[in-house]
């Protein structure tokens, strides 16, 4: 009798603690309204290191648009970075945000047209041994004749500038100097010489450089390089011009002097092995049959690939370059 007692009386003891434990929680647990309402995020938790929530595709888009995310104030759940936050800070390069320890900055994204010519130029520069060789021309006869030519052909729709001469001359020089008009086979360890004359011609841009080829630049007149100069121009900057017409290229002119350049070392076209660089004419004093006078002046600079021909080479085409703008008159006796 006396253990049946004792047991009601601990299992009694037991229910009694059990519900003031049970009481005394419930008196502790905030009300429905009074508890913080939680958030789930999902795939952002900050890397290790960092202090900032966006997912790997937003982090990617960052990287890529120049963005750092801790300059960004995030919009999505529980303050994380969205695509649309990171796009918001792009579009706006001179954001005061952009800042580093020193003060404000600009960040512009290398993207596009601007990354592929950045990566063309970095190949151009590591694989090729380019050397720079400088001359000027007399070209006072020269600028005669586009003078009397060129209202001429205004009329007709064209714009004659110099680069047809430019074209001319060089292709012409090139006949007998053929090693600069070719390229270099890396694999093969051989020197690819072009017989045929495809010229690439620098065209500024919104976008930046661009360089249209006018191909078969042997079998058409000065006349017929002036407008299709000028309709490849035109296409390039309308972002209208097809990848093929970009391609094939054997030689390069860049014309610098039209933005009041004069000498400089134009980086080569790669896979083309030389470049010729025209600066800007300006009068200057010049010795002509043994007396001063003011003539027209040309600044030419040619960077040439010297793995596949030597200084002498060089300077020898370039020296005939200047004979045929010098004498324009050669330009067209020599022309096919």
């Amino acid at each position: 009798m006396g253990k049946k007692v004792f047991l009601v009386f601990s299992l009694a003891v037991i229910l009694g603690l059990t519900f003031a434990i049970s009481q005394a929680a419930a008196e502790e647990k905030p009300k429905a309204e009074e508890r913080p309402k939680s958030v789930t995020v999902i795939g952002v938790l900050p890397e290790a290191g960092e202090e900032v929530l966006a997912t790997p595709a937003v982090r990617a888009l960052a990287k890529e648009s120049g963005v750092d995310l801790k300059t960004v104030e995030g919009s999505g759940p529980g303050g994380s970075i969205t695509t649309t936050d990171v796009l918001k800070v792009s579009e706006k390069p001179g954001s005061k945000e952009a800042r580093d320890q020193y003060g404000e900055i600009e960040r512009i994204p290398i993207r596009g047209i601007r990354r592929t010519i950045a990566k063309n130029l970095i190949i151009s520069q590591r694989t090729t041994a380019f050397v720079t060789a400088m001359e000027e021309a007399d070209v006072t006869e020269l600028w005669s004749v586009r003078e009397r030519e060129k209202k001429a052909l205004l009329e007709k729709g064209i714009h004659l500038t110099f680069m047809p001469f430019f074209i001319k001359a060089a292709q012409h020089a090139l006949r007998e100097h053929q090693l600069l008009n070719a390229s270099v086979d890396e694999e093969k360890e051989e020197i690819t010489v072009k017989k045929y004359f495809n010229f690439g011609i620098a065209v500024d841009t919104p976008d930046g450089l661009m360089v249209p080829v006018v191909t078969n630049v042997d079998k058409k007149s000065i006349l017929e390089l002036a407008e299709e100069i000028q309709n490849l121009s035109k296409k390039a900057r309308e972002r209208k011009i097809k990848l093929e017409e970009m391609r094939g290229s054997t030689f390069s002119i860049t014309n610098y002097g039209a933005f009041g350049g004069g000498f400089a070392t134009p980086i080569i076209d790669y896979p083309d092995v030389a470049i010729l660089g025209t600066g800007k004419i300006s009068e200057k004093p010049w010795v002509v049959d043994g007396k001063i006078a003011i003539r027209r002046i040309l600044p030419l600079s040619l960077t040439f690939d010297h793995r596949v021909t030597d200084g002498v080479d060089a300077t020898r085409f370039l020296s005939k370059i200047v004979r045929y703008l010098e004498d324009p008159g050669l330009l067209f006796i020599e022309s096919t």
